[in-house]
């Protein structure tokens, strides 16, 4: 393995650029035995970004997009969108709803609906186009698409023929297998896809999301490994310099899983449903109260707040409904559920 301050010879890197033969995958396998990790990711960025063949400017796409190359990937976007290739356009049309989505452009229906408008023969990018309108169904916390998804998985997955390719979207369905997993309460099989998907990816961003989810599958079982994997979540986040996920972390999650175990002592946070979560740890249950009803309840966690601090069991029963019928959630039903049996002890 070469040191990552060695010189690149330019005729090289101009002879990958300018071949019409070797497939990404290929590119990339030549890249990483000549160089280190780093600089074979920063070259690999380079050739999608500059190569003149149809199929790494399409397969570019997805290297950018999974390791987190969000700025190339609107540049190759453009690219593709202005190619002859009717495919090539199809698939910048695909990524450009991967960015809407990303920047919140668009509301997840409208774009499920530019998905299955798109008419393609492509295996390749109808399992992007599938794989795109999970996360759409993710987002609006209809995890129960996801199951939907697993039911074809298998027969979209078995025509894809690049190994590089298919190692991309394994990824992202490790992503997915986690979530799925984790709301049907399975979380042994929830935490394996987890791992795999960290061990699978230098993406520092996706790391984080995967540690901060891992740290919520804690919720019910141990405090210290909860906050394990928000801290390494954290650290990532200022690696990267992710002040949105930090503000998610250190507002909501880290209040959170120190409120469920009675942790609270020095735990401040800006968010006023998790305040009312501490003050329901520490007792005080007619501040929760105040502070929960100058909101407007819109999530089951809310629901979950005020009925425990009111020792409403209707409250917590709407909370619960919430979970399973609008969310398929049967994770965090159990708050509620908890709370409810606690009442009738």
């Amino acid at each position: 393995m070469k040191r990552v301050n060695e010189k690149v010879k330019p005729t090289f890197i101009t002879s990958l650029v300018n071949s019409i033969e070797l497939s990404l995958g290929q590119i990339m396998t030549i890249l990483a035995q000549e160089h280190n990790e780093q600089v074979a990711i920063d070259l690999t960025k380079k050739i999608c970004l500059e190569s003149d063949s149809k199929e790494i400017q399409r397969k570019g796409l997805e290297f950018l997009y999974i390791n987190g190359f969000y700025e190339e990937l609107e540049i190759l976007i453009i690219k593709n969108l202005a190619s002859e290739d009717i495919q090539n356009r199809q698939w910048a049309h695909v990524y450009q709803l991967t960015i809407n989505r990303r920047k919140k452009k668009q509301s997840p229906i409208k774009m499920i609906e530019q998905l299955n408008a798109i008419k393609t023969n492509d295996p390749e990018l109808v399992c992007i186009i599938e794989l795109t309108k999970v996360a759409l169904y993710h987002d609006m916390k209809q995890f129960g698409k996801i199951g939907n998804f697993l039911d074809m998985q298998h027969g979209l997955f078995e025509r894809i023929k690049d190994t590089f390719f298919l190692n991309c979207i394994n990824l992202r369905l490790y992503q997915y297998l986690f979530v799925y997993y984790w709301v049907r309460n399975e979380l042994i099989m929830a935490r394996k896809y987890a791992f795999r998907a960290i061990n699978q990816t230098k993406n520092e961003d996706t790391i984080a999301n995967l540690h901060l989810s891992l740290g919520l599958t804690y919720t019910f079982d141990t405090y210290h490994q909860g906050m394990y994997h928000l801290n390494e979540a954290l650290k990532l986040s200022k690696r990267t310099n992710n002040k949105k996920l930090q503000h998610r972390i250190i507002q909501r999650n880290i209040p959170f899983i120190s409120a469920q175990f009675k942790r609270v002592e020095g735990v401040t946070t800006e968010d006023k449903s998790e305040q009312a979560h501490i003050e329901i740890a520490k007792g005080n249950y007619n501040q929760a109260i105040a502070i929960l009803e100058k909101l407007p309840i819109k999530s089951p966690f809310q629901m979950y707040y005020l009925g425990v601090a009111k020792q409403d069991k209707n409250i917590l029963l709407q909370s619960y409904d919430f979970f399973i019928v609008k969310r398929s959630d049967y994770f965090f039903s159990r708050l509620p559920l908890n709370a409810l049996k606690r009442i009738n002890d």
